[in-house]
């Protein structure tokens, strides 16, 4: 008895997927490892959620639940953009922008740059999503 299979090419919007859940990942690697380290030198588990934006452990708190709650949405929109085998310069494109300011927008939260900074690469990264959700719909 045979099976067949059939497989998806990896698109640009299954790379950004590929690359936003790897780099979910890595944040929360580096937060367990900040965790360890504040608790091996004689912190405490209360200070995991006490807001303070000077602490590096709390910012990367932040930016893994903010990767958290953006994570769906883009894995909705690289659904609805697989499923109507939409595809091209112009998604490629979007994704690879908002990819990147996803990127930029944690590196800028992890560092404590100045909000407005963040706010930017959020904007730009909604751009994208809703641009990529028009053209996937209509």
């Amino acid at each position: 008895m045979s099976s067949v299979m059939v497989t998806t090419d990896m698109t640009v919007p299954l790379w950004g997927l590929a690359i936003f859940i790897i780099w979910t990942i890595a944040v929360v690697v580096f937060l367990l490892a900040v965790r360890i380290r504040h608790l091996s030198t004689g912190g405490s588990p209360k200070d995991f959620g006490t807001p303070n934006e000077e602490s590096l452990l709390w910012r990367l708190f932040r930016v893994q639940s903010n990767l958290v709650e953006n994570l769906p949405l883009y894995i909705g929109v690289v659904f609805l953009l697989t499923v109507r085998g939409l595809s091209g310069t112009v998604v490629d494109s979007l994704v690879v922008v908002y990819i990147l300011f996803r990127l930029v927008h944690s590196l800028i939260h992890i560092a404590g740059l100045n909000p407005v900074f963040r706010l930017s690469s959020l904007v730009i990264q909604l751009v994208c999503l809703v641009t990529l959700i028009v053209l996937a719909v209509f």
